[in-house]
């Protein structure tokens, strides 16, 4: 069984048959909101709105250990996570599906370890490659069965939000190389690993960042639910293959 954390425009999976929903409860409080289980492609999956179920929850204020570890005591095989970013690199554009490889983290003041003081010694974790190259290729073949067009790498820069970069900002993370933006790829990332848990990304781009493209002077908001309901969509049917395992 998978499990699938769903960003901004997935706060519920519609392929999903069967749904139950089921309430959890960890030592880090509760996660998010229900767990959904159903199958999706003929598999099992488990599915949580990474932002609650109503959209109601910030970046910086979700509960992500209580997501990663409800997950863990379910046992599952590995989760894919779905990201809606801004582009930075020129190929990125709005509409654009990739899988990234790196990550920059920008965060601050987020919860972000269950190694906490009171362990029998200081832990420390291997996090050179953030994602797991097993799911990553998983999903990368998932698009050529699916149809779609989906770029292999990037560097995702994580920011803090609520609000967008300014375009001075955005410069700066592309001199540190990111090809990417986002607000919810750490502390997921670094607590799945803690966890021992496969992970792995599926970014929607929904708008060029700031300075960059139409974003030149103003990032249009409203714009942004038609590209990523048409783009939530074609990151469901990968997210189908991949579940599926046609590898």
């Amino acid at each position: 069984m998978f499990g699938i954390i769903g960003g901004s425009g997935l706060v519920k999976l519609a392929a999903l048959n069967a749904p139950r929903r089921q309430v959890m409860r960890t030592p880090y409080g509760e996660p998010s909101g229900a767990l959904t289980f159903g199958t999706l492609a003929g598999r099992e999956i488990v599915f949580v709105a990474r932002h609650g179920y109503g959209h109601t929850i910030a970046p910086h204020e979700i509960n992500y250990r209580a997501n990663i570890w409800a997950l863990k005591e379910l046992g599952v095989e590995g989760i894919f996570a779905l990201s809606t970013v801004g582009g930075i690199r020129v190929d990125l554009v709005p509409r654009s599906l990739v899988v990234p490889h790196q990550v920059l983290d920008y965060t601050h003041s987020r919860v972000s370890t269950f190694l906490e003081r009171g362990a029998n010694a200081v832990t420390h974790i291997d996090f050179t490659q953030p994602y797991t190259q097993r799911l990553r290729q998983r999903l990368l073949d998932a698009a050529v069965h699916a149809g779609e067009t989906v770029i292999d790498g990037a560097v995702y820069a994580c920011v803090q939000g609520p609000r967008l970069e300014t375009a001075a900002e955005v410069n700066r993370l592309e001199r540190d190389g990111a090809d990417i933006v986002g607000m919810t790829g750490m502390p997921e990332a670094t607590l799945a690993r803690e966890a021992e848990l496969d992970y792995a990304t599926l970014s929607v781009v929904v708008n060029h960042a700031a300075g960059r493209g139409d974003s030149k002077t103003r990032v249009e908001l409203s714009q942004l639910d038609a590209v990523l309901g048409q783009s939530m969509v074609r990151a469901v049917r990968v997210l189908e293959f991949a579940v599926r395992g046609h590898a």
